[in-house]
């Protein structure tokens, strides 16, 4: 599953884009002896789910978004327990037009959430856990520039119905997510979500290159991820979410707009997403953008072991 995560990452994007990963989670899929069974969804079916927030990104790029669903079911059958695992599957990130000004070449890592849902995939169907059923979901395109690109200013729609003004166009990956958390809160019903995603250089600032930020409102939740954290090494830190940095997402002409201020960035993203998952749902956002990434050695795999135990222990309650 590392190994998986890591060649996820390490793809350049002439390499890996929406539609070579799409088939790669097919390919997942036909060597799990049978245990996960893979949907992609086309960009007309996602437009019939009302996915305007993910397309709206998806626009600027040749290759045509895919959205990816693995479902992992027990051998037995039994299930205890439905969970969503939700990654962040942007192929490349160029910003947009807002451009990006540095680190552009290490933006084929804006896939980090997707590898470790991916590498997470793979070891949950070889370890087989009893007990719990789980939807591992990737919204997955670029977020490129064109003549059908977004720009600074559109609204776009989210599947839930909620208005989005874009006031950044490199604040990119919460719209995707946005699509992806509801698709798996309300059409599959999971019982509890977690995402992950390489989602703010504002949590590198935080907590640095070694770890992980997690966004949660549930105090179980939290503890549950956290102890996943100490047994596999993937090291992580609970993060606050103060309501009232909401007052930051507030649009004069949609329900919500893509980013704060320059302060606080982090916490402004976790809460961005709380929109789009139901409120007495546990949901936690991890922010894994330092930790996918060594300058060193490439990818580091993070993620996959965090997810999989993460899984299994969900599996025996």
């Amino acid at each position: 599953g590392i190994y998986l995560c890591k060649d996820v990452v390490n793809a350049p994007h002439n390499v890996l884009n929406s539609l070579s990963l799409a088939d790669s989670a097919k390919k997942l899929a036909a060597e799990s002896n049978g245990l996960i069974k893979t949907t992609i969804l086309s960009k007309n079916e996602c437009e019939k789910r009302g996915m305007g927030a993910f397309l709206g990104v998806a626009r600027g790029s040749e290759t045509e978004p895919k959205f990816i669903h693995m479902t992992y079911k027990p051998k037995n059958g039994k299930v205890n327990k439905k969970i969503g695992v939700v990654g962040k599957g942007l192929l490349f990130d160029t910003g947009g037009y807002n451009i990006k000004t540095a680190m552009m070449e290490l933006m084929k890592f804006d896939c980090g959430g997707a590898a470790a849902v991916f590498g997470a995939a793979r070891a949950v169907a070889a370890l087989a856990p009893e007990g719990v059923e789980v939807h591992f979901c990737i919204a997955a395109c670029e977020n490129m520039i064109s003549s059908k690109a977004y720009v600074p200013s559109d609204i776009l729609t989210a599947s839930n119905g909620k208005t989005i003004e874009v006031l950044n166009t490199d604040a990119e990956g919460r719209l995707t997510l946005a699509d992806a958390l509801v698709y798996a809160d309300e059409e599959l019903g999971c019982e509890k979500i977690i995402e992950l995603s390489t989602l703010t250089g504002a949590c590198m600032v935080s907590l640095g290159k070694g770890m992980a930020g997690v966004w949660t409102k549930d105090d179980d939740l939290a503890k549950e991820l956290s102890e996943s954290s100490e047994r596999t090494g993937d090291k992580s830190w609970r993060m606050p979410m103060p309501d009232e940095y909401n007052k930051q997402l507030e649009s004069k002409i949609a329900d919500i707009q893509n980013i704060g201020t320059r302060y606080g960035g982090a916490i402004t993203a976790a809460l961005f997403l709380q929109n789009f998952v139901s409120k007495d749902k546990p949901f936690a956002h991890i922010d894994i953008a330092g930790a996918v990434w060594d300058d060193a050695t490439g990818a580091t795999g993070y993620g996959t072991k965090l997810v999989a135990d993460w899984v299994k222990e969900q599996g025996k309650e």
